[in-house]
């Protein structure tokens, strides 16, 4: 399962909602501590203000009380202190929680008040286990009346310097603020609504008009046709990059154009004269010169036919058509067998698919004759892989040293150095092969056979909308 996006769109929404999900955790990590951080001073205010106010209480005038007025507001009403208990002796009960952290924060409450501490003990326990609340079936119930959460109770016993026995105060320790989470719930899925959809809306702006761009680019890369262009549309910087595009698109159909004519008028004017030289060398007398003559100038010929049919690949002007690739193997197949070429025809898979199947049938005739030329024959196959289809060409002969695989597929590029085209040729069959499987969105793929011999194979995409000007339906 992929849980990252391929696309613009949803990475960048993915990310926005990722950091705002980080965002908000660390806001509400902040305000939950907030919140615990102003419960904890409301208990130990309020057991402050028992001892100070309630313990002792004093004339209205005396300075030692002037915080109280500011006390008083800072405990709610889950925290207001029980009555001051008084007693000789005080111990904590089995399992209570001894807080000394609490007991140091509470001495300091109070003696900054003025009041002389010699001991100070916190404990915090279940009011369920209180004996003084206990006591007292009233007040229990109105402690633990509301949401029916467990509730806790503060124990706080202080002992004076200045004074004999021991004050002890109750707080209860009010329960944990619910409506923080929530409230940070809502806050988040108000800021994704909002946050997530405007950027949902700015980004679609930007990346709908890219993905025209891509369309229309990959359309352009398979038919080299500068019709149907965009018309500029999104953002300025997008806009100007489709106008960009659309005048290098129409300078490209131009030049390629300006090449078919130049091709064109190339071929004309060197297979005109080469023609009449083909003429002239019948009034040679001596057979083995003329023969020599002709044979220079047919090599001339057949040469200039693979530069020009290497140069218009991919400028097919028909589209592709829907064939049966196991009969058209088995139609070069057979021609060569008409020629006596020890060509055979292997395991064939029955598979339709719209090619161009003049510049197909040559790249499997360039195969075939390389095999036959340097290997004396060669076994046709044709398999299915996946989502590929194989056409494969397999010989016996020497292969090709490791390192020199891939040079093999470039321009004037041969197995050896001379260029008689009995031995070897120009050097353009498998570029000229391999062109042709790029033209139909495949590859061409050599590799030496473990039991000797060359492995050429020419795989094409079963995929739908692979192929140039192909039907996507017919692709499929």
């Amino acid at each position: 399962m992929r849980l990252w996006p391929r696309s613009l769109l949803g990475q960048m929404l993915l990310a926005v909602a990722a950091v705002l999900l980080i965002a908000q955790a660390i806001s509400a990590a902040l305000l939950w501590q907030a919140a615990e951080a102003r419960r904890e001073a409301s208990v130990l205010n309020a057991a402050a203000f028992a001892f100070i106010v309630r313990g002792e209480p004093r004339s209205e005038g005396d300075g030692r009380w002037r915080g109280e007025g500011r006390r008083r507001h800072l405990i709610d009403r889950f925290t207001r202190p029980l009555r001051i208990a008084r007693t000789d002796s005080f111990a904590p009960l089995p399992g209570d929680e001894i807080d000394p952290e609490r007991a140091e924060a509470l001495r300091a409450v109070v003696e900054d008040q003025g009041m002389a501490v010699a001991e100070l003990i916190v404990v915090e326990r279940p009011i369920a286990r209180d004996p003084y609340i206990l006591d007292r079936p009233r007040l229990y119930r109105r402690l633990v009346a509301g949401d029916g959460e467990p509730r806790r109770v503060l124990v706080a016993a202080l002992k004076r310097s200045d004074g004999e026995g021991w004050m002890i105060a109750r707080v209860p320790i009010p329960p944990r603020q619910r409506g923080v989470i929530g409230s940070i719930l809502l806050q988040t899925l108000v800021i994704y609504i909002l946050l997530v959809g405007l950027h949902f809306l700015l980004l679609r702006r930007i990346t709908r008009p890219l993905a025209a761009l891509t369309e229309r680019t990959e359309a352009f890369a398979r038919t080299q046709s500068p019709d149907g262009q965009l018309t500029p549309d999104g953002p300025h910087d997008v806009r100007r990059l489709i106008a960009a595009h659309n005048a290098m698109e129409a300078r490209i159909a131009a030049l390629l154009d300006e090449k078919d004519v130049m091709l064109g008028a190339i071929g004309h004017d060197l297979k005109t004269p080469l023609s009449a030289l083909r003429v002239r060398i019948e009034s040679v007398e001596d057979e083995g010169e003329r023969a020599k003559m002709a044979a220079t100038i047919e090599d001339i010929t057949r040469s200039l036919d693979d530069i020009l049919s290497l140069a218009r690949v991919g400028r097919a002007s028909e589209p592709p058509e829907r064939v049966d690739l196991a009969a058209l193997a088995a139609a070069v197949v057979e021609e060569f067998e008409d020629m006596g070429d020890p060509v055979t025809l292997g395991q064939t898979t029955r598979m339709a698919l719209p090619v161009h199947i003049t510049w197909l049938r040559r790249a499997l005739r360039n195969l075939i004759a390389n095999a036959v030329r340097y290997a004396g024959g060669a076994e046709v196959a044709l398999l299915r892989e996946g989502d590929r289809a194989i056409l494969r060409v397999d010989d016996k002969g020497p292969g090709i040293p490791e390192g020199r695989i891939a040079e093999m597929t470039e321009p004037f590029t041969r197995g050896e150095a001379s260029r008689n085209r009995e031995t070897g040729g120009a050097g353009l069959g498998l570029t000229l092969a391999r062109a042709i499987a790029e033209q139909h969105g495949g590859e061409l793929a050599l590799a030496n056979r473990a039991a000797g011999g060359l492995r050429a194979e020419i795989r094409l995409p079963l995929a739908a909308g692979t192929m140039p000007g192909a039907d996507r339906k017919d692709a499929a």
